[in-house]
């Protein structure tokens, strides 16, 4: 079997708790585990790493089988080629920033080598922490500093535990970017829970849904958030959309970014690090979309993409409808009133336009 391939299929159970999951996941950059708390995300990722034994199951990444009750088999968590990241680091405060790195080097060098000491302190811009205690670090340095040190461990599989809870939302920007760059600097797979859905639209390639210690979707980011209604298996999230494009360029005066989103021009608060040519995600909340029947003019709103009515669902119990937008490239979901559907007579195959504010894109977009 592939050496892409997870297959975790494992029974845990605890008093007034149990996880069963059977998924075959084929791994490709970030593979997002998302979920309210008390879901099993973080007891799924347990397992996986050997600190948490099942009942019963098969655990294995490719060929490699690490938990197989039927055949004996319970690889110790030390003898797994398995990077566990905590959401408070655990570096330790007796060492010095270099000191931390190091000693994962140390530990890691008889492995295959795919990046060196440099490679991580480069990449993750820590050269003028070196000498610093841990101590002296703020939150987002310190968690830079320990995912760096746990890359150094040099693992086939990364896994993720919410690194950023915890975090004020300048010090989650300042992290998002070195996760980005995960696969590309370093060609590890990651598995990353987190029960914030702007992490997982920006970070994450594929989704799986965790709810009350069962897999309830999985797939495609877009498509799996596109899905999501809230409810007990989501708990508390609004319903949004995720586009592809890429950045078309840069409105230096204006602040302002261009996205062709399949020959659809979007326009989001700027991103000068990105450069013409990068893949960008644009993660659009259902009730920042309207719907016009006839294309707009003299209004404020400059994002005005032509599409064609999907789907339209009433809820007979509220004010409310959820209307599916088929465009060019991808869906966007509209939170609209029962009234302004009916109205506008919005039924599957109509042609509209969809309008999204610029600045309803900000801190949802890279």
């Amino acid at each position: 079997m592939s050496a892409d391939v997870l297959t975790l299929r494992a029974r845990i159970a605890f008093p007034g708790f149990d996880l069963d999951v059977a998924e075959e996941l084929h791994l490709g950059g970030v593979t997002a585990v998302f979920g309210p708390s008390g879901s099993g995300k973080s007891t799924l990722l347990r397992l996986i790493a050997g600190f948490e034994r099942p009942g019963a199951g098969h655990i294995a990444l490719g060929d490699a089988t690490w938990f197989d009750d039927r055949r004996g088999i319970d690889v110790p968590a030390h003898e797994r080629p398995v990077g566990y990241m905590f959401q408070d680091g655990r570096l330790f405060p007796h060492l010095t920033v270099r000191g931390n790195l190091e000693y994962a080097d140390r530990r890691s060098r008889a492995r295959r080598a795919r990046y060196t000491l440099a490679d991580t302190i480069e990449v993750f811009g820590l050269r003028e922490l070196l000498q610093r205690r841990v101590a002296t670090l703020s939150g987002g340095e310190r968690q830079r500093v320990a995912l760096a040190r746990t890359l150094l461990t040099r693992p086939d599989l990364l896994l993720l535990d919410e690194p950023l809870a915890g975090l004020d939302r300048a010090r989650k920007h300042e992290i998002l970017p070195y996760l980005e760059q995960l696969q590309r600097h370093f060609g590890t797979h990651v598995v990353y829970v987190s029960h914030d859905l702007d992490e997982v639209g920006r970070l994450a390639e594929q989704v799986v849904v965790l709810a009350h210690g069962r897999a309830r979707a999985r797939g495609p980011a877009a498509e799996v958030i596109g899905s999501l209604d809230p409810g007990p298996g989501t708990g508390e999230l609004e319903v949004s959309s995720l586009l592809y494009g890429v950045v078309a360029g840069h409105d230096r005066r204006l602040h302002l970014t261009r996205i062709d989103v399949g020959g659809d021009t979007v326009t989001v608060p700027a991103d000068l690090r990105l450069r013409p040519g990068d893949r960008a995600r644009l993660r659009v909340l259902a009730r920042d979309v309207a719907i016009a029947t006839r294309r707009p003019e003299g209004i404020s709103i400059r994002n005005v993409l032509e599409g064609t009515i999907a789907a339209v669902a009433c809820d007979d119990e509220s004010a409310h409808a959820d209307v599916t937008v088929e465009l060019r490239s991808g869906r966007l979901r509209a939170t609209l009133t029962r009234a302004a559907v009916e109205a506008l007579e919005l039924t599957a195959g109509k042609p509209v336009f969809a309008l999204v504010k610029s600045m309803s894109f900000e801190d949802r977009w890279r």
